[in-house]
């Protein structure tokens, strides 16, 4: 009694059709298709900053390493 039956998911499929129409039901599919892609386009784009960041930070650290080995030579 719990779970749902081919017959039943069909009488809804067609309720669902008859309510909001054919029209309407594959424009909501296109924008929801849409706005999955550009939800993995903007998290390939945030995946490049991260990386340019950990270049960024790497020649910090390669700056810190030779002020370092010239304070080394003052002394």
């Amino acid at each position: 009694m719990g779970s749902f039956s081919i017959w039943h998911w069909l009488i809804v499929l067609v309720i669902v059709v008859l309510v909001f129409g054919t029209k309407r039901l594959t424009s909501g599919a296109k924008d929801l298709g849409n706005a999955v892609k550009e939800f993995k386009k903007g998290m390939r784009e945030d995946d490049k900053p991260a990386a340019q960041l950990g270049d960024e930070s790497r020649g910090a650290d390669k700056s810190r390493d030779t002020q370092a080995e010239h304070d080394r030579e003052a002394r």
